[in-house]
């Protein structure tokens, strides 16, 4: 996932799993020059929603382990990570991450979907669970929802 990937490499590149927000929007803005400062705040937010980066006082701290993702040679992220993900393209990410293709996830939270009557975020999380792929707190989030 393109994200993860973007918020990794600042990480991966300093050696640490912490860092001041600001040195997080300059590694990404003027060192790698990837966004403008705004559109790396942004992905700062966008990142904070979706677990992947916690705000600890004025630090920023990964919530993965940056140091195993690997950042492709010649990477540039695109804006439309920009944008929040619903918790069913979150989910659908992670599954496709762990090995599953992504046509068979999709066809399978629609068959869950439309046997239990659940939301298709929720489908998503069963689904997940069902292959064995651990999607954190997006599942208590949508618990939580419905």
């Amino acid at each position: 996932m393109s994200l993860k990937t973007a918020v990794a490499a600042p990480f991966r590149q300093r050696g640490t799993d912490r860092m001041a927000e600001s040195e997080f929007v300059v590694a990404l803005s003027l060192d790698r020059n990837w966004f403008s400062p705004d559109q790396a705040k942004t992905l700062v937010d966008v990142a904070t929603s979706e677990g992947l980066l916690e705000r600890d006082e004025d630090a920023l701290v990964v919530g993965f382990d940056a140091a195993s993702t690997t950042i492709p040679d010649g990477f540039q992220p695109g804006e439309e990570i920009l944008q929040s993900r619903s918790a069913f393209e979150q989910v659908l990410d992670t599954v496709i991450e762990h090995g599953v293709e992504k046509q068979t996830a999709v066809a399978g939270i629609n068959r869950l979907q439309s046997e239990l009557g659940v939301t298709l975020d929720a489908a998503a999380v069963v689904y997940a669970r069902s292959e064995g792929v651990d999607v954190g707190g997006i599942g208590t989030e949508v618990r939580e929802g419905i």
